[in-house]
């Protein structure tokens, strides 16, 4: 079994910075991909951003230039520093991992979510 333990979520002024960080633990053959999405009160689930294991990154376009996203492979960490942060950046964030248990099981993994507040 996989887990996904997120942390760093909590309230930040507008123009404030945040940093939140996944750790993946447990049954873990390789990490394919990690990222971060979100989900605001009465939306959908989106995309945030996403990283490869070989580290290539993608971004939406409402965070391009605002957020990057970086990983730890030796820790299986991924981190999402926020930066300029927005008042529509507050949601609920998630961690995402697409993760092999072994050579032939794969699949996608969710944390528990970490509350991101964007308020003065």
């Amino acid at each position: 079994q996989v887990q996904l333990v997120e942390s760093g979520g909590g309230l930040v002024q507008p123009g404030g910075s945040l940093r939140v960080s996944c750790a993946a633990s447990g049954s873990i053959f390789r990490i394919n991909t990690m990222g971060w999405y979100r989900q605001a009160p009465g939306k959908q689930r989106e995309l945030v951003a996403t990283i490869t294991s070989g580290g290539s990154t993608n971004y939406a376009d409402s965070v391009k230039g605002r957020f990057t996203i970086s990983s730890d492979n030796a820790k299986n960490t991924v981190y999402l520093q926020m930066d300029s942060l927005k008042p529509e950046d507050t949601a609920v964030y998630y961690c995402n991992a697409d993760i092999n248990s072994s050579m032939f099981r794969r699949r996608d993994y969710w944390g528990q979510g970490t509350q991101v507040t964007v308020s003065s």
